[in-house]
């Protein structure tokens, strides 16, 4: 076999800089690349790893000592009919790449992430969600067909009612089944490039939730911010932002609202400050005492209760705010633990939890809570409930507590009947992971595997770490 395929073995990280490997990295341009990158890794006996941005927290891109596809290559916007609102693009397409082709002319991705950066295909892997997740579901729910190339080398065509098992399997599946190549989906109009948000403070955790609870359904988005050091009577104390988008005639301009030029974040702080630079001047704050008074901070600041409007890209990529901002964690990187509980158990839970992170000593710098509803996809996080993300800090000194912390998150996770999202936690061991899906679940998913992958191809740090 002809090794043309350009590849470099380089160490590879999560979105976070906490994990690391080592592996073959092979950039992919047409679907016949990642064909002969299969054919490869048969010869040389090493597995195989799609890998978008690379912007997971844990290790679901990561393949030590195998072959990486790096899919940003495979980037085309392939047919976008803005009548219908249908778009199919490559998997290789980011949701930057998707909104700003699709906003002009009055559509917006239906489920986004916290960042603009994720490949289409990694959304779908992970099957994210958004701030809409109470009523819109994950990203898998706008999808009207996909195609993926399968370890066998047949190229399959999957949609709700075709192919039905590997649909509502692959999409959640961490890539583990198959490589997207092309996806089709349907975009959600809008009238306006603005969105109106209502922004308010609540005082407790159990407030917090009722809140999100309550407020949801007169909004299209909520989101919640929570003071992860608040202790006492303030525990679980935040700010919640529930937005709406504006009905049509509510903008007299829209088509200025939704030019490309009206949506782009600034890219400096008042005008003067390049934002790439903020994390030089976050990093000494990364602390325990510093960011307990930034929390302090940005709580006293969330007490007047306000309502203002955002373009649709300041409100959904916060993460996009400051390039880079991850690096203010140090050389040994964050850590992002997600939890999903149930409506009926979520305030306990979290409680024990925070207090958990405050008797250890290892507070989390970041908390964000949302909405959510269950979904009939395989590998599913979705409850009838909340969630809460928690940002750590890793250093090498810290590590092994946090990591008995986070495990001990899990136990409290499980016995209140919640779920994790495989885009996040990076201490879920297999066994909660058997806990959380089922037997019956993870049964049906090794099958279809063997069905797809019979020579067992396709693994990343992560399916070794939850699946084997």
């Amino acid at each position: 076999m002809s090794l043309n395929l350009n590849a470099t073995f380089t160490q590879l990280e999560n979105f976070g800089h906490s994990l690391r490997a080592s592996s073959y990295r092979i950039p992919i341009k047409k679907t016949d690349d990642i064909y002969e990158a299969f054919q490869l890794a048969k010869k040389l006996g090493l597995k195989v790893t799609a890998r978008g941005t690379g912007i997971s927290y844990n290790d679901a891109s990561l393949n030590g000592g195998g072959i990486v596809l790096d899919m940003r290559g495979m980037n085309q916007i392939v047919e976008w009919d803005p009548a219908s609102g249908v778009v199919r693009c490559e998997s290789g397409v980011t949701l930057e790449q998707l909104w700003q082709r699709v906003e002009p002319a009055g559509w917006w991705p239906p489920v986004v992430s916290g960042t603009m950066k994720t490949t289409l295909g990694g959304c779908l892997a992970a099957n994210i969600h958004g701030k809409n997740n109470f009523q819109a579901g994950p990203i898998g729910e706008h999808v009207i067909e996909f195609t993926a190339m399968l370890p066998t080398g047949a190229l399959v065509t999957c949609a709700p009612r075709k192919n039905a098992d590997l649909f509502y399997a692959m999409i959640s599946g961490l890539g583990m089944l198959g490589v997207f190549t092309s996806i089709t989906l349907k975009m959600k109009r809008i009238f306006s490039g603005l969105i109106a948000v209502d922004a308010w403070p609540v005082p407790t955790l159990s407030r917090h939730l009722n809140d999100l609870r309550e407020h949801a359904p007169t909004h299209d988005y909520i989101v919640g911010w929570l003071d992860a050091f608040a202790s006492g009577n303030s525990l679980g104390r935040g700010q919640i932002h529930g937005a709406r988008q504006l009905k049509e005639g509510e903008d007299p301009n829209p088509k200025n609202t939704e030019s490309l030029l009206n949506q782009q974040l600034p890219d400096r702080f008042f005008g003067v400050v390049p934002k790439s630079m903020l994390h030089f001047f976050m990093k000494p704050l990364m602390n325990n005492v510093g960011m307990g008074f930034v929390n302090i901070g940005r709580y006293l600041l969330a007490l007047r209760a306000h309502t203002f409007r955002q373009s649709h890209d300041e409100f959904h990529f916060l993460l996009d705010y400051a390039p880079g901002w991850e690096r203010s964690f140090g050389r040994g990187g964050l850590i992002q633990y997600q939890s999903f509980l149930p409506k009926e158990t979520a305030e306990d839970a979290w409680r024990e939890m925070i207090q958990c992170s405050h008797r250890v000593g290892l507070p989390s710098y970041l908390g964000v809570t949302k909405r959510h509803r269950p979904d009939k996809f395989l590998l599913t996080h979705g409850v009838d409930g909340f969630s809460l993300a928690l940002d750590f800090k890793v250093t090498d000194s810290n590590r092994p507590k946090l990591s008995a912390m986070l495990q001990e998150f899990d136990r409290i996770v499980l016995d209140a009947g919640g779920r994790f999202y495989f885009a996040k936690n990076s201490e879920t061991s297999a066994e909660s992971t058997r806990r959380f899906l089922g037997d019956a679940a993870i049964a049906k998913f090794k099958k279809l595997k063997k069905r797809c992958d019979p020579q067992g191809l396709l693994e990343s740090d992560l399916y070794r770490r939850l699946f084997t």
